[in-house]
């Protein structure tokens, strides 16, 4: 509730808590979103795809790779890849397909099924 003479700034406070929570193409963020997939799933399919060998990834077992940027908050980020806003299905999206999303990326197509990378999006989206 704005105080009296100052009613624009419930709006101004409404529009800074929206604007907090959107992406820089306005979508809104992956930031406090539920995820669909297993984590712990998720963190077994990126032992066997050998994810750790590339990314450092909290929680993930001798994952301290340094070719691909560190996982660390990775739910905090507006974008993957430097590309796509940072949703789920922008997520599964570049995991299964990085060189159609990124022609010439360093990540290399790993032949992740749909489920392994909904698991491995709800692993990744939780880490804050």
């Amino acid at each position: 509730m704005s105080r009296p003479g100052r009613p624009w700034l419930g709006a101004v406070a409404a529009a800074a808590l929206a604007a907090a929570s959107c992406t820089r193409s306005g979508e809104p963020s992956a930031v406090g979103t539920v995820a669909v997939g297993s984590p712990s799933l998720g963190k077994e399919a990126m032992i066997r795809h050998g994810c750790g060998s590339c990314h450092t990834i909290p929680g993930v077992k001798d994952a301290r790779g340094l070719v691909g940027p560190p996982l660390v908050h990775f739910a905090k980020r507006s974008f993957i890849a430097g590309e796509l806003a940072n949703t789920q299905d922008n997520l599964i999206r570049w995991i299964r397909d990085p060189t159609g999303v990124e022609p010439g990326t360093a990540m290399p197509d790993l032949g992740v099924t749909l489920d392994e990378a909904r698991n491995i999006s709800a692993y990744l989206e939780r880490l804050q």
